[in-house]
């Protein structure tokens, strides 16, 4: 394999969102994704962009993606947030992960970020096993909260 990581373009965006519902469904919640990719384009693309993202390419074919957004903590600053590393699995056991992971410290690095941290699902033991390469610590104490649209809509309604 010839893999060349780079900064993920416009054009790469229905490619991407394929290996989101790969890894959705690899999580076992392929109904969860819910982007379009239209809404996936704007906000890496549009006139104000949340995301940032690579590829990982080999002869014109993406393996692997990466994508992180900054995030603020009011103890720490500015961090950068790995949302997801995806490799498709006929890719995997090529150390293509490992080259986005790194990227994306690199690029944490080179903003200023005054860390980077992202979330694995704690039956993911391979995943985990990958982060520990990297001297990764993990928290038993933080529990994931969220509202859905539907949710912030009705609440919103309340005000």
């Amino acid at each position: 394999m010839n893999v060349v990581i780079r900064r993920a373009e416009a054009r790469d965006v229905p490619r991407m969102l394929e290996l989101v519902r790969e890894l959705a469904l690899f999580e076992r919640a392929p109904e969860a994704v819910t982007v379009t990719e239209a809404e996936m384009h704007d906000a890496g693309f549009g006139p104000q962009p949340v995301w940032v993202g690579w590829v990982a390419e080999d002869e014109g074919a993406i393996l692997g993606i990466a994508v992180c957004y900054e995030r603020y903590s009011t103890w720490k600053g500015r961090r950068l947030y790995l949302e997801d590393i995806v490799v498709t699995e006929a890719a995997r056991g090529h150390r293509i992960g490992e080259r986005l992971f790194l990227t994306c410290a690199s690029y944490a690095v080179e903003q200023g970020y005054s860390g980077m941290l992202w979330q694995v699902l704690d039956w993911n033991t391979d995943a985990m096993r990958f982060y520990d390469r990297f001297g990764a610590s993990y928290s038993d104490e933080w529990r994931n909260a969220s509202l859905e649209r539907t949710q912030l809509q009705v609440l919103a309604a309340e005000r």
